[in-house]
């Protein structure tokens, strides 16, 4: 009988400890960062962005670059919720929002202008 209850207890531990879960990211914690984010099916074919992002108190503030590094905008405006942001600047002298979704701890999904799909992936800075 000792046994089938050691085995019982160890099961049930077992259980509560696959269902906890480290408590994941949102809103402008989740978001700081670089993102490399492609943006799908635009007139001029697919493109690719990196978004620089940082606190700003409880929000998000950020430059947006082409891949070479260059800056392209500054982000003017943000909506923050838990697992979204939107993202406001201006390119090529039109004023765009980007939606990101939280997918997972390193990507997003999401939309530019509601028009065109948006694939976003964290660039992971390598610490020496």
């Amino acid at each position: 009988m000792k046994k089938f209850t050691s085995v019982l207890v160890g099961i049930l531990c077992l259980i509560v400890s696959v269902n906890v879960n480290a408590q994941s990211k949102t809103g402008a914690d989740y978001f700081k960062g670089k993102w490399s984010v492609l943006i799908k099916g635009t007139p001029n074919g697919d493109a690719k962005m990196i978004f620089v992002l940082e606190n700003n108190n409880d929000s998000i503030a950020g430059v947006v670059r082409d891949t070479t590094g260059t800056e392209i905008a500054k982000i003017t405006s943000v909506e923050l919720k838990d697992t979204e942001v939107t993202l406001y600047f201006t390119a090529q002298g039109y004023d765009v929002n980007l939606l990101m979704t939280k997918k997972d701890d390193d990507h997003t999904t999401g939309s530019l202008m509601s028009m065109f799909d948006a694939e976003g992936e964290r660039i992971k800075e390598m610490k020496n």
